[in-house]
């Protein structure tokens, strides 16, 4: 029996489809769920993830702020963990979630801390 798929996973193969990141210009994937957001820093021709950051980590998790806010925090934090790695190019993958709020925010975020995509 067939998987019926959502709408937002459709728009995600669909740009699957076109993006994939490199060593030197990973793809920076997005998961948003209803409380927390993710983002990573993924070379997709070894299949590694190189940096992670979400709202979940101890030091964004202890600071007080919205939902958005907490998303800028994030796309800074994963930003500097990539600079550290020396990457400063990135591709962005917003995963089939539409370039708006929580979304942005990270991807404002991570622009403002040095990271370019």
């Amino acid at each position: 029996m067939k998987k019926q798929l959502s709408r937002r996973e459709k728009i995600h193969l669909r740009i699957r489809k076109r993006i994939s990141g490199t060593p030197t210009r990973p793809r920076l994937s997005v998961f948003r769920s209803n409380t927390s957001i993710y983002a990573q820093l993924i070379d997709d021709t070894k299949g590694h993830t190189l940096a992670a950051a979400s709202s979940r980590d101890k030091d964004i998790a202890a600071k007080k702020g919205t939902k958005t806010e907490k998303s800028y925090w994030v796309g800074e934090a994963l930003a500097k963990k990539a600079l550290a790695l020396g990457i400063t190019q990135c591709v962005f993958d917003r995963s089939g979630y539409l370039y708006h709020g929580r979304v942005k925010a990270l991807a404002e975020g991570a622009r403002a801390a040095g990271l370019q995509f």
